[in-house]
């Protein structure tokens, strides 16, 4: 979503639809007012407005956002043509449109769906061009960019932030997260051996008017405790790479947890 908030203009208008507390750090995009809409009032100091709503009745006027962002939210809504619609009605015409899905069809999402006894996915996803011509065709927004998501299995990590859903790992108060990085490195790595998908998560989407060229490589990097992904090009040139480990460390750039490196152009061939 950093491809569309990065470039907005001052004063605009975003929608954070789906998102508890918060889908992104509105104080990292000063030039923008978020406000944040979910069907349940989020815990704790809220850092945007929020608006308690129905994404398929959404009380906004018509053409009003610049930009609506959906962070891993679409698949718990029961009625996601009417949500999409909402999207569309409430972009302006030259608004854009970011959204985060699971495929329901890898490994990751089958675990957390049963650990999390469904996680609340009513919808599920596993044909990225299927959904694509949907949201196309409720939004009238026009897809610009689709990216492979890597799973990070934080949600597994006693210490993520949003580890909420999977509140039974977290009261087992053990450190996973030194072998979650592991795991999510091998998995990876066979991956790109054997030509199978185990790594795999689901996909970023980008719809409507963007005025940054979107980047539509796979990232091989995703954080086991916050979740998020940085470009190989990003770690190395910001020096958070540790060179001289077997495999090379890095500490995340957003909440300093050490992951393991995987360079990007390992895992291009992960579909």
């Amino acid at each position: 979503m950093q491809e569309i908030l990065s470039e907005l203009p001052p004063n605009s208008l975003v929608l954070d639809l789906g998102c508890d507390q918060g889908s992104f750090d509105s104080s990292a995009f000063p030039r923008c007012l978020c406000i944040r809409v979910d069907l349940e009032k989020p815990h704790g100091d809220e850092s945007a407005l929020f608006v308690q709503a129905d994404a398929a009745k959404l009380p906004f006027r018509n053409a009003v956002f610049d930009a609506v962002i959906c962070n891993h939210s679409l698949e718990h809504f029961p009625e996601l043509e009417h949500s999409l619609s909402e999207i569309g009605r409430s972009l302006k015409p030259t608004g854009a449109f970011f959204a985060s899905v699971p495929d329901s069809s890898s490994i990751t999402d089958k675990f957390y769906r049963w650990l999390g006894k469904g996680g609340g996915h009513v919808n599920q996803i596993a044909n990225v061009r299927e959904f694509v011509a949907k949201v196309e065709s409720q939004t009238h927004l026009r897809c610009c960019g689709v990216r492979v998501l890597l799973t990070s299995l934080s949600f597994l990590n006693c210490k993520s932030p949003t580890a909420r859903p999977m509140r039974t790992m977290v009261e087992l108060g053990v450190n996973f997260e030194p072998l979650l990085a592991v795991l999510t490195w091998f998995m990876r790595n066979f991956d790109r051996v054997f030509g199978t998908r185990m790594s795999l998560s689901g996909w970023l989407l980008y719809f409507g008017t963007i005025a940054k060229r979107i980047d539509e490589q796979t990232w091989g990097n995703m954080c086991v405790r916050c979740g998020s992904a940085h470009s190989s090009t990003y770690l190395l040139r910001s020096g958070v790479v540790v060179k001289w480990t077997v495999p090379r460390r890095y500490h995340c750039p957003s909440c300093g947890a050490t992951n393991l490196f995987t360079p990007d152009n390992a895992v291009q061939g992960i579909r």
